[in-house]
């Protein structure tokens, strides 16, 4: 009897061993739901910028006024007949 309780606990060491230091232990288990939570944060984000980006595409393709809009603001484009002024703050 005293052979199968040492033989018991034993095992029963063994398993709280693998449990908490060994392969696939519970401090892995946080490392890899901390990972998992992070990446869904970082899909997340991304994802809402996929979106903005897809909707910014579609009314550059659909309407003028986009790409009038970016001519303007980026590249500095004026339309026939309109006047440019620039205005310089002083310093």
């Amino acid at each position: 009897m005293k052979l199968l309780i040492a033989f018991l606990t034993v095992c029963l060491g063994v398993l709280q061993y693998k449990l908490w230091f060994g392969d696939d232990s519970r401090s892995e288990l946080k490392a890899v739901e901390k990972n998992v939570a992070l990446q869904l944060s970082t899909n997340a984000a991304l994802s809402e910028r996929n979106e903005a980006l897809e909707v910014e595409v579609l009314d550059l393709k659909n309407g003028l006024e986009a790409v009038e809009e970016r001519a303007r603001s980026e590249l500095g484009m004026i339309e026939e007949g309109e006047t440019f002024y620039l205005i310089v703050p002083n310093r």
